[in-house]
């Protein structure tokens, strides 16, 4: 047992460590991320998602399967949480946005690396990929009906997705020289990923705190109850059920608060809900793992 929960740290530690390190800067030096967020989501990531789905081929089939738990586990967990949000009479282009599109990128990817390893980094990517899409397609539609989901072509993630799997069907390489530089690019990104998340939370507030506690376990529970239903219909292999999980019961992402400024959709209240779910995941992430990994 002690073995266990000594992995356990080792695999959650760098994870908060470095966002804690960025909540420590943002303290002190107060940055403006915008740039960096932007100079990450728009070069970084897309590096790291190409090289991940081209670095090794990407067997479709093996991966259907854990396509389908996590849109379930997306989409899943509005549908489960819409009468708790009914019946409390919050708002559900306030509440339903953080429930259902979680921290797969910020948090996400390092955890399924730190956990599984390097091998599991392109199920963590697909997974990303699935939230991302449908953050910017399901999501925004449910804050405004004339979001147009063709602008999804024009970001650098889905342009990078879509490279990443003709490469991998036409079983393309790149010369050594070239991969590498892709991998290094793209290894910049994780670590960039959890520091602005440590920065972005020092803007959020306990105001709705009452609000932000029920998202933070109404989020994972939801996600949780989703991914265990959908997984009695599945093929899922063990690694892919338990990464099933953890993607289930992550945080909400930061780009809800974005989104929800953007969209003038009570940024306030969206932002305690951020707040509380990812302070709760030092608490829900090790106990997920616990149970996911295998002892």
């Amino acid at each position: 047992m002690l073995d266990a929960a000594l992995r356990i740290f080792s695999i959650i530690f760098p994870v908060f460590a470095c966002s804690a390190l960025g909540a420590a800067y943002g303290y002190f030096r107060r940055p403006d991320m915008a740039v960096v967020n932007r100079l990450n989501m728009e070069f970084f990531a897309p590096f790291l998602v190409f090289w991940a789905l081209m670095d090794k081929p990407f067997d479709f089939l093996a991966f259907r399967d854990l396509t389908i738990g996590g849109v379930a586990v997306v989409l899943g967990s509005g549908l489960l949480l819409l009468p708790l949000a009914w019946l409390f009479r919050i708002n559900l282009k306030t509440f339903l946005p953080p429930m259902m599109f979680n921290n797969s990128g910020n948090m996400g990817i390092p955890l399924i690396l730190f956990a599984f390893g390097e091998s599991a980094l392109q199920a963590a990517v697909v997974l990303f990929i699935i939230e991302m899409v449908l953050h910017f397609t399901v999501g925004f539609y449910i804050l405004n009906h004339r979001t147009n989901p063709l602008h999804l072509l024009k970001m650098p993630m889905i342009q990078a997705t879509i490279l990443g799997l003709l490469f991998s069907s036409l079983h393309l390489t790149l010369p050594d020289a070239l991969a590498n530089t892709v991998k290094l690019l793209g290894q910049v990104s994780i670590p960039l990923l959890l520091f602005s998340l440590g920065v972005r939370l020092l803007d959020v507030n306990f105001r709705d705190w009452k609000l932000g506690t029920l998202g933070a376990i109404a989020g994972p529970a939801a996600g949780l109850g989703s991914a265990f239903l959908i997984a009695q219909w599945l093929e899922l292999s063990a690694t892919h059920y338990a990464l099933l999980l953890v993607f289930a019961a992550l945080p909400p992402a930061v780009l809800n608060v974005l989104v929800a400024e953007q969209y003038q959709q009570e940024p306030d209240r969206v932002a305690s809900i951020v707040l509380l779910g990812n302070l709760a995941s030092l608490v829900i992430m090790p106990a997920i793992l616990w149970f996911a990994l295998p002892h």
